[in-house]
């Protein structure tokens, strides 16, 4: 019998590839509504990922790094300046700390790159390092450039 678990994972594994995909096929928002739209589904799919990817191991966990690499690198495009409209979180900080803002993203490129080492290897522990990096990153771009 399969577990929830398994289900669950399974069923974010599928979200997390088909986000890899979409990245791909990434293109710039060109509307400050489309930039929020695709801002909180990137956040969300971070979120996702970062939630699953704890026991992920081989195939799986590189996939789940390659998808948190994909949204870091796709992040500034999805941050165009004059974008806070609707129900966006974005505070005006960003944009008057661009090269911080940047720099925050920078460490998640990287760590996710790590991470995707790592996961290719079967080095659980810079694995494991490499996703605590990339959840403080979060907590850190959050505090720092996130209305609540």
């Amino acid at each position: 019998m399969i577990g929830l678990k398994t289900i669950t994972v399974a069923t974010l594994l599928t979200f997390a590839a088909a986000g890899a995909f979409a990245q791909d096929a990434f293109v710039a928002p060109t509307t400050p509504e489309a930039a929020v739209a695709a801002r909180e589904t990137l956040m969300k799919s971070n979120g996702a990922t970062l939630k699953a990817a704890g026991p992920l191991t081989g195939a799986e966990a590189t996939a789940a790094m390659q998808t948190l690499l994909d949204n870091f690198t796709h992040m500034p495009a999805v941050f165009p300046e004059g974008s806070i409209v609707g129900d966006s979180k974005a505070s005006p900080a960003i944009w008057q700390n661009w090269d911080a803002f940047n720099a925050i993203i920078d460490t998640g490129k990287t760590a996710a790159a790590a991470g995707m080492a790592a996961a290719e290897t079967g080095d659980a522990t810079a694995y494991g390092v490499a996703l605590k990096t990339i959840g403080g990153t979060c907590g850190t771009c959050h505090q720092q450039f996130r209305n609540k």
